[in-house]
This record gives structure tokens, sequence and C-alpha cells, in this order.
């Protein structure tokens, strides 16, 4: 008899307009994901937005209000969860980044449409909508152009390569190099590498560099006895 009574026509209606904004919107948001094949796509989409409707538009209408910023607090969390899911950790590479804030944007389009903010919906919508269409000539663009050392912030390592019975020297030479050219060493790790020979691998403190400067270390080092290969990198900070 309770579900008898909780049965209420215009109530019903109001939630199968919030529930089909969230639909619409939802499905917009993972239509343009599911043309880019992210791992997130329209499916994925449309069912954040659509359950984040739905649990606040049932929290709204028990306990009003109060309900509804309660269960959305709940919502925000859990689309965390379901985000930290889909981000992926290779060595320094990461991805799943931009999928995981898509499904928070879903989810906080659906909370809206859930909370009868229709128009809120929609503005939300447009805007991660704008974030992964508009912006993305803008990253390409930037992603293309080289990258400057010297305002850059990474780590920077020198390697050098050189015969077991040189490693001493090697060792000595580069640590004077480096630090000669204002690049003192913060850490130093060398193991074998092949028969004969060792990698000498120096990580530097600096977060910027001058490449001439490190070219030149190179060229000194590669110079030395027993050397036979010496090179620096960057890699992105963490």
């Amino acid at each position: 008899m309770q579900a008898i009574q909780n049965f209420n026509l215009p109530s019903l209606l109001d939630t199968f307009v919030s529930v089909a904004v969230a639909f619409t919107l939802g499905s917009l948001i993972g239509l343009e994901r599911q043309i880019r094949q992210r791992a997130a796509g329209l499916r994925t989409n449309t069912l954040v937005a659509v359950g984040a409707a739905v649990f606040v538009d049932m929290a709204n209408r028990l306990h009003g209000h109060d309900g509804a910023v309660h269960v959305a607090a709940y919502v925000v969390s859990g689309i965390g969860f379901l985000g930290a899911g889909a981000i992926m950790k290779e060595g320094t590479n990461i991805t799943g980044l931009n999928t995981a804030a898509t499904l928070w944007g879903s989810a906080a389009v659906g909370a809206c449409a859930g909370a009868d903010l229709i128009g809120e919906a929609m503005i939300a919508a447009m805007f991660v909508l704008a974030s992964n269409t508009l912006l993305l000539p803008v990253v390409n663009r930037i992603n293309r152009r080289p990258i400057n050392e010297e305002s850059s912030e990474a780590t920077y390592t020198v390697r050098v390569i050189c015969s077991r019975a040189a490693r001493p020297d090697v060792m000595d030479q580069l640590l004077l190099l480096l630090e000669a050219a204002n690049y003192p060493v913060r850490d130093v790790d060398q193991h074998a590498f092949g028969p004969a020979d060792t990698e000498i691998e120096a990580t530097l403190y600096a977060t910027a560099v001058e490449p001439l400067e490190l070219d030149q270390v190179i060229t000194e080092l590669e110079a030395l006895n027993g050397v036979q290969q010496a090179f620096w990198n960057a890699s992105a900070e963490d």
C-alpha cells in the first residue's frame, strides 16, 4: 500500500523530465567520447549522468533540498572512485585523466538535472563538450611546439657508459664537470652495462637547464679515456 500512496503523477513527471534531460545531455557528452574511441564512451557517460540524476532526484523527493545536497556530495566522491579506475600509469606516462574528468563532468550534469536545475545542467554539459572539442586543437598546437628546456620543469639525468676499469675516474670527472657547470648532482646510480662496461646515471637538482651547457659537458665526457657514450635526457616532473 505504501508504494501506491507514494505514486504521485506530478512528482513522477518531474522525475521523468530530470532523468530525460540527464540522459540526453549525458548522451551528447558520451557521443563525442565514443567518436574519439575513448575508454568511457556513449553508454558509460550516459549511465553516469542518469545514475547521478536518479540518486539526487530521489533524495530531493524524500528529504528536500538538504537531502539532495547530501546525496550530491556522495555522488562526487563515488564518481571519483569510478574515474580513478580509468587512470593508468605506465612508467612516466599517465593516461585516462581526461576520461576520468569527463565522467566527473557527466556526473555533475546529472546531479544538476536531478536537482531540477535544468538550465544549469545544460550549461554544464555545454562547457564539458567545449572542453573536449574546442580546446583539443589548442592542446595539439601546444604539444607540437618544441620544448623550451630553459623554462620547462623536468627531471634531468646525465648518463655515461664506460669501461669498468675507467669507472672511478669517469665518475670523478662527471661530478666535477657538472659542478663546474653549476648543475649539482642529486643522486648517482651505476650498474653493469654488458659484460665489460658500466652505466653511470647522475640525476641533477636542476629542474630547468641550458641545453648548450649540458651539451658541452657531454662533449667533455665523451673525450675521456674509456667512455663509449655519454648523453643527457629529461623526463616530466611528477
